[in-house]
């Protein structure tokens, strides 16, 4: 999976594929899928996990920001892959936190973290998953260097800017029927600034009870 993205050049970064070769895809898809094809893959409760390329160009984006020591947060964790990339790239001395609304996603990635290399981080905390609306964040543990969204939002939670440390960066779906991948870098002196780096397809950033009644 990992030398096709390369081949394809969507990994650049060797550290980026050292990490997606270190936590294996496979402990964090149902069972019966197909993991290491590179294809969104339906998680239950409406809710997915994202291609394998779409994880590799959003650490590519966000690799300066998930430096050791950095703070990173993983809006709408799902089955906590991201998050435990994120958690061994900022290894033990930063911090790594998911927010995911579902309380059984929650449970099942904890126990899929559980068999991966990010493991010794969620034992010794440095790696934590929280219920939690994702629009809102996860204030406790801010301000983060950087932070990734896994859902598409009508517009960029003014929460989520708030917890972005200033220098640090953003990356977000937003959009409802047309969705671009935005950047949103937060400069030193507060100022923020956003670009577009490519169309995608999310599903929706919303509530639990949205999410779970959605068609």
């Amino acid at each position: 999976m990992v030398e096709q993205l390369q081949r394809y050049g969507v990994i650049k970064s060797s550290k980026v594929a050292e990490v997606m070769e270190t936590i294996d895809r496979g402990l964090f898809v149902p069972q019966g899928g197909s993991p290491y094809f590179d294809s969104p893959m339906a998680i239950g409760y409406n809710a997915t996990i994202s291609a394998p390329h779409m994880h590799a160009a959003c650490l590519e984006l966000l690799e300066d920001h998930l430096q050791p020591g950095m703070r990173a947060l993983d809006v709408g964790s799902g089955t906590g892959y991201l998050t435990a990339c994120f958690a061994l790239m900022v290894g033990p001395g930063g911090r790594a936190v998911g927010v995911e609304h579902i309380p059984e996603l929650v449970a099942s990635s904890a126990e899929n973290i559980k068999k991966s290399a990010a493991a010794p981080q969620l034992n010794d905390g440095s790696l934590s998953i929280h219920i939690a609306d994702g629009r809102e964040g996860w204030p406790e543990l801010a301000p983060y260097d950087c932070i990734h969204v896994g859902a598409a939002a009508p517009q960029i939670p003014e929460a989520l800017i708030e917890q972005l440390k200033p220098g640090g960066r953003m990356v977000i779906p937003v959009g409802t029927i047309f969705q671009e991948l935005k950047v949103v870098d937060k400069k030193l002196d507060g100022g923020v600034s956003i670009r577009d780096e490519t169309s995608v397809r999310y599903v929706p950033l919303t509530s639990k009870d949205a999410q779970l009644h959605s068609n």
